[in-house]
């Protein structure tokens, strides 16, 4: 099977060195502006002119790992067009995208995978669709996240600081220079709005999925938790009732004996919940060179031999309302103002800082709070404890 790749970045060259390996690929055309340092024995395959990949009819499959979302839609969209086959990790694009990006597919005969796009090496979007054909899934849940996985759990056994574990996490490669999608949450959000479609068979939009990451946690919020015996983890978390979705994302205290409380370092815990076959956990990395390079190829893979991935129409009519979600919270904020004095329970105060324990609270009124506490510029920090 011939095949292209645009984008050869830390993606894009795993997946090229995963398909030499395979055998039975060829890697004839690469999209990108420059020729990657150790690469140039391949030199003559490079092009910035996608017509070469677009009019090329010997190439079945467009392999898309340029990230973001305008220019790889543009491309993605005319690579289907040609009746080329997709594969992409690009969870920006699908999220954003993913409806537009399934109608074109289907109405030029060609294949959409998207499978590394959550979970990375884990096999996770592939054991949803798979789950899916014979039950019903009620939830999907998880870390999703390996940086901010990696600061929380070194925070917790260092007791450092944020600050301090986030440069750790960008000198260990785990975080990007700017780091904001994954501490502010949007890339688990991504994640979520992905495996909701999928899981719902649906198409909820990153509008509809309120986000609460990270970035305001400190080393006092970690230590209050661990003596309560708890450990904070960022989730995402969706679930159906009926036409009815609950879908977030916010930090999480756990038991300290629970599953999620023991990923350690960057590793993903990933959950669904079906009617038949109960809980299922997939545990892995979920980013990387090498595992997400493996799992695009796996898709290729499939559409080579003809393996037909079950991806649900999205036409469940659903509506995302976390009204009914409800939660106690931990809260931290540096006064008791007039918002969130009605909904604690009880509270300790160290230093001119107050440590609460808030009232069953819906996740919709949480989520107000601590965006109006950040648009004023007092953010606070808040984990719902879990059960």
């Amino acid at each position: 099977m011939k095949i292209a790749i645009m984008g050869f970045g830390t993606v894009g060259s795993g997946a090229y060195d995963v398909a030499m390996a395979a055998g039975g690929i060829e890697v004839v055309k690469i999209l990108d502006l420059v020729v990657r340092k150790g690469y140039e024995d391949i030199a003559d395959r490079f092009t910035q002119d996608l017509t070469e990949i677009t009019g090329d009819p010997e190439i079945e499959l467009v392999v898309e790992a340029m990230g973001g979302v305008d220019t790889p839609r543009k491309f993605v969209l005319e690579c289907l067009k040609a009746g080329k086959s997709v594969v992409t990790p690009n969870k920006n694009l699908i999220s954003a995208c993913y409806g537009e990006l399934m109608k074109t597919a289907k109405e030029n005969g060609a294949e959409l995978r998207f499978t590394p796009a959550a979970g990375g090496g884990i096999p996770w979007l592939y054991s949803l669709l798979r789950t899916r054909r014979t039950d019903n899934i009620q939830e999907v849940r998880g870390i999703v996240n390996g940086t901010c996985n990696f600061i929380l759990d070194a925070m917790y056994d260092s007791g450092a600081d944020f600050d301090e574990m986030l440069q750790t996490a960008k000198e260990l490669g785990y975080a990007e220079a700017n780091p904001a999608a994954d501490i502010e949450g949007t890339d688990t959000l991504r994640k979520t709005v992905i495996s909701s479609n999928l899981a719902f068979g649906t198409v909820i939009e990153e509008a509809d999925v309120p986000c609460y990451g990270i970035d305001t946690i400190t080393a006092a919020d970690v230590a209050y938790l661990k003596e309560q015996g708890r450990v904070c983890k960022l989730m995402m978390n969706s679930r159906k009732e009926g036409d009815v979705i609950t879908a977030y994302v916010e930090p999480v205290a756990f038991p300290a004996t629970s599953l999620e409380a023991n990923v350690k370092t960057n590793n993903n815990l990933i959950t669904l919940v079906g009617d038949k076959v109960g809980t299922l956990s997939f545990y892995g990395q979920g980013a990387g060179k090498m595992p997400t390079g493996e799992s695009v190829i796996q898709d290729v893979l499939d559409i080579r031999d003809g393996r037909v991935l079950p991806i649900p129409p999205a036409d469940a009519e659903c509506r995302v309302d976390n009204d009914a979600a409800v939660h106690r919270y931990y809260i931290r904020h540096n006064r008791m103002c007039e918002h969130i004095e009605p909904i604690i329970d009880t509270y300790e105060e160290k230093d001119g800082i107050f440590y609460c324990i808030s009232k069953p609270v819906s996740v919709t009124e949480m989520h107000k709070m601590g965006q109006h506490r950040k648009e004023k510029g007092k953010p606070m920090f808040f984990a719902a404890l879990a059960e």
